[in-house]
């Protein structure tokens, strides 16, 4: 439970962090962030999926590329949805989402466990 916690609170820092690095994307305060880095992993567990199976045929044709419009069009609902987070259009979110992405992925190298 710490674990699922701390992983939590380091991805709203991420959060944080891109909006720091890109204005496309604006954080109001710590706790905007919080709610949606809360609201973007419910958003990619549940909705991702559905819409990666939907979109199969297309992702087929472009090896894949299309993922990227799919985690873009989460950050983009994601931001329409929390108050205190917003993206400036769609290339914001796909730039901001790429960001995110790289830097949850650095956080996950640097968190403790779930290696075997």
């Amino acid at each position: 439970m710490t674990s699922l916690l701390l992983r939590w609170i380091l991805n709203a820092l991420a959060l944080l962090a891109v909006a720091y690095l890109y204005p496309g994307v604006r954080v109001e305060s710590f706790l905007a962030a919080a709610v949606a880095a809360l609201a973007l992993g419910l958003a990619n567990a549940l909705i991702r999926p559905i819409l990666v199976v939907l979109t199969l045929p297309v992702t087929i044709i472009t090896l894949g590329l299309f993922l990227f419009v799919i985690n873009a069009a989460l950050f983009w609902f994601v931001a329409q949805v929390v108050k205190g987070f917003s993206v400036d259009g769609f290339l914001a979110a796909l730039v901001g989402s790429l960001l995110y992405s790289l830097v949850t992925l650095v956080v996950s190298w640097v968190l403790p466990g779930r290696r075997k």
